[in-house]
């Protein structure tokens, strides 16, 4: 069983960052993906082992440009830039053995952390 731990998260304005933090033991694809109110959870950012030292990374087109998604060891760190009032959501930490980086249908899930971002 992987355990997911999820930092960061806060209210924020309008423009402003936030930085999002996951760690997991294991070498597995990991990504955020957000849930708002009264709308299905959707995928934000992954990132995937290419090589022992490389990786791709993957953005919803909503965040590309404004979040970047890294990785240290086994700590993935999200950081979302020029934040928007429909960023608001919480934001879930998951991981996965294989598959799509991109689809809902990842094997281990963190308990997710509140973004709210003012206008």
């Amino acid at each position: 069983q992987v355990q997911l731990v999820e930092s960061g998260g806060g209210l924020v304005q309008a423009g402003g960052s936030l930085r999002l933090s996951c760690a997991a033991s294991g070498r597995y694809t990991m990504g955020w993906f957000r849930q708002a109110p009264g709308k299905e959870r959707e995928f934000v950012a992954a990132i995937r082992w290419i090589t022992v030292t490389t990786a791709t990374t993957y953005y919803a087109d909503s965040v590309k440009g404004r979040f970047t998604i890294s990785r240290d060891n086994n700590k993935i760190t999200l950081h979302m830039n020029s934040l928007k009032p429909e960023d608001t959501a919480v934001y879930y930490c998951a991981a996965r053995v294989g598959g799509s980086p991109t689809e809902n249908d990842y094997d281990y899930w963190g308990q997710g952390t509140q973004v709210t971002v003012s206008s």
